[in-house]
């Protein structure tokens, strides 16, 4: 989640991990990201969902360098629940998106909207596993967001960058260093 209020920002996991402390990205990265999305977005108040990530040249997410940190992150928005004192999370998916398209400006190197297609789920999931990505998010459209809203994670099983990544998330914060 990416929580922008009075301009400033923090980045915080689906496990409340906050991303000053994350090993991925440290403390200046993640303060970069921040600056760059408070100052891109410009809006008073937001929350986002999203991910944060590390691009190749072509695009494609690259997991173990958003660890090393050897390229710049990228906030990829999902979703808009938050905005300038407004509950969006009783909307309908479809009206949620359309306001966060709103507010994303175009060519940002900071922060992108997540693709999202309709009726071509299969097509989608193909290329995913065609190009090596980690899968898609099936939705809802005219579902509000609540945490246990009816969603489908669906995984390319030959992606190459699973291997060792669930060791990473689901140690409990006691067990890691977090520097």
């Amino acid at each position: 989640m990416c929580y922008v209020e009075n301009g400033r920002c923090s980045l915080v996991s689906r496990r409340g991990n906050v991303f000053t402390r994350f090993d991925a990205l440290g403390e200046q990265v993640a303060s970069a990201l921040c600056r760059d999305v408070v100052s891109e977005l410009g809006v008073d108040e937001a929350i986002l969902d999203g991910e944060v990530i590390v691009a190749d040249e072509t695009g494609r997410p690259q997991f173990y360098d958003l660890l090393r940190r050897t390229r710049r992150p990228i906030y990829v928005a999902f979703d808009l629940l938050w905005f300038n004192g407004t509950d969006l999370r009783s909307l309908p998916l479809r009206e949620r998106r359309r306001r966060l398209h709103g507010i994303l400006p175009p060519g940002s190197p900071s922060i992108l909207e997540a693709v999202s297609v309709e009726r071509r789920g299969r097509e989608l999931f193909h290329l995913m596993c065609v190009h090596d990505l980690e899968g898609i998010v099936a939705k809802r459209l005219s579902d509000p967001y609540e945490p246990r809203a009816r969603w489908l994670k669906i995984k390319n099983p030959d992606y190459s960058q699973k291997e060792g990544r669930a060791d990473l998330f689901n140690t409990p914060p006691r067990r890691r260093n977090f520097g």
